[in-house]
């Protein structure tokens, strides 16, 4: 095989679907009755996080037991066997986001491997930014790999520490891997899970009926009846087993820099992150939009879903109308793909329709929680108008996203982003927009109720607005050629 050095490339994206994507949610429980039926529960909860796999594994006291699936939840772990299939008083479960290149069975989560200590099932939120760099060093160890996915990296070095106890294998295992995470991992005797040292990827613990649970937000608590305890704090791993909850701080002391797009997208609005209610930041985001950039108007509408709360903030604060101009069909998969830019256009309206009776003849503002690349916005401008607008406004309720994401976010890289290659102006053109804005970076951490940024020690991980990433990108300097190693074979791109 020559020698050559792979180049650096994100995940390949559907090039219809201009929303970001989170790849992964996690749940765990431990000691509970039916904990697979309690585990499929919080998935369902967790579904908006990955919708293109999901997985569940338990352990009965004897044996483990996996099942992993493409598709939804609901599909895959419907009917009354449940149970019967996935038997025992423990279990873990995952659901997947992948690009479109990396869709297959064998990177559906959680992992399972069965070591000389016993056996361990892994579930993972996040990307590694040294994964390659890991990997090849395991396979010139001799280590075989199953799958295309960066998780499947922590089984490996958790298998060839020297350690005896399974919990410090683990700390060693961790100790060698860079990037933003949150994990659970089920052994025969304990749930461990942990949050990386700058709490990027969020986890919490909660409580039903006394018995321990670990999910990726507080909505997967909610939907099985469990209060939330804490969240899990950054670089904290915890393990839960029948003597209850034991708190470890294996990593150097630092300071948390909890990933800010969680706020802005992809959690779910009734989701408490890091003590903060989702809901009332985004509706913060909106008013203080409104404060910052305000066009006359005579009505506000969200691009929905996940506008409509910065909307109804920006409507409060403007004293405006807030109407649903836009409908969204919640019954077609966002995976609608078709070969023909008409068939495109017509996989677009089936997910939304124009409201006309609140569009015709308005000056509309549109709000929406972000914008990427912009291909969905043109489509929803274009609706509008034909919809009998009179003009259309929009804004977004994020700053503008200028850098690509390697911790767990499919995001496209620089050249594809909207605002990281033209200006607002320019893209109020692109967009055929009457005017165009976005919320300030500093309207962002308001909405945060945080102090100012500090831009030599930034409270947020919020490098797409800014570039200031919060670790070391080592497999992308390596493969950018941009430090001693580069000339070292990285022939395997990541496939989270």
């Amino acid at each position: 095989m020559s020698q050559t050095r792979a180049r650096w490339s994100p995940p390949h994206r559907d090039p219809d679907d201009d929303a970001p994507r989170l790849e992964c949610g996690v749940f765990g429980v431990y000691d509970f009755e039916a904990a697979a039926a309690v585990t499929a529960l919080g998935l369902h909860a967790l579904q908006h996080r990955g919708q293109e796999a999901c997985g569940i594994a338990s352990f009965d006291g004897q044996r483990f037991h996996t099942e992993r699936h493409m598709g939804y939840v609901g599909d895959a772990f419907a009917g009354s066997d449940l149970t019967e299939r996935l038997p025992g008083g423990h279990a873990i479960g995952h659901t997947r986001y992948s690009t479109a290149g990396g869709s297959f069975i064998r990177n559906v989560q959680p992992m399972f491997a069965d070591l000389e200590t016993g056996g361990v099932a892994l579930a993972h939120n996040g990307n590694l930014t040294n994964f390659l760099t890991l990997r090849e060093q395991l396979v010139a160890e001799g280590a075989i790999f199953q799958s295309t996915s960066d998780s499947e990296v922590i089984l490996h070095l958790v298998a060839r520490s020297r350690k005896a106890r399974m919990v410090d294998r683990f700390i060693d295992a961790l100790a060698r891997i860079e990037g933003g995470y949150a994990l659970v991992a089920l052994t025969n005797k304990k749930l461990i899970g942990v949050r990386d040292p700058l709490g990027i990827r969020p986890l919490v613990l909660g409580e039903l009926d006394g018995k321990s649970v670990l999910a990726s937000e507080t909505c997967a608590l909610d939907m099985i009846g469990a209060h939330f305890v804490r969240d899990i704090e950054h670089g904290e791993m915890v393990i839960i087993d029948h003597d209850g909850v034991q708190s470890l701080k294996p990593f150097p002391a630092s300071r948390a820099r909890p990933c800010i797009f969680e706020y802005v997208y992809f959690a779910r609005p009734d989701s408490v992150v890091n003590g903060r209610s989702v809901y009332d930041v985004r509706k913060r985001m909106g008013q203080r939009l409104a404060q910052e950039s305000l066009p006359d108007v005579d009505v506000v509408v969200p691009v929905p879903d996940s506008g409509v709360p910065a909307a109804l903030g920006f409507a409060q604060e403007a004293g405006l109308p807030f109407e649903m101009g836009i409908i969204r069909n919640h019954y077609v998969g966002r995976t609608f793909i078709q070969p023909t830019q008409g068939a495109r256009e017509t996989g677009v309206r089936m997910k939304l329709s124009p409201n006309r009776s609140v569009l015709a003849g308005k000056r509309v503002m549109l709000i929406d929680d972000s914008i990427v690349r912009g291909t969905n916005s043109v489509r929803v401008v274009r609706m509008v108008r034909e919809a009998g607008a009179a003009e259309v406004h929009l804004r977004s309720a994020s700053p503008p996203i200028m850098w690509p994401d390697f911790y767990g976010i499919d995001m496209p890289d620089r050249a594809k982003l909207l605002a990281a290659n033209h200006s607002v102006e320019e893209i109020a053109k692109i967009l055929d927009v009457d005017s165009m804005g976005y919320l300030s970076i500093d309207g962002l951490y308001w909405a945060m109720d945080s102090a100012p940024r500090d831009p030599a020690n930034p409270q947020f991980t919020d490098h797409y607005f800014t570039g200031d990433y919060p670790t070391r990108l080592l497999d992308r300097e390596i493969a950018e050629g941009r430090n001693d190693a580069a000339d070292r074979q990285l022939s395997f791109l990541v496939d989270a």
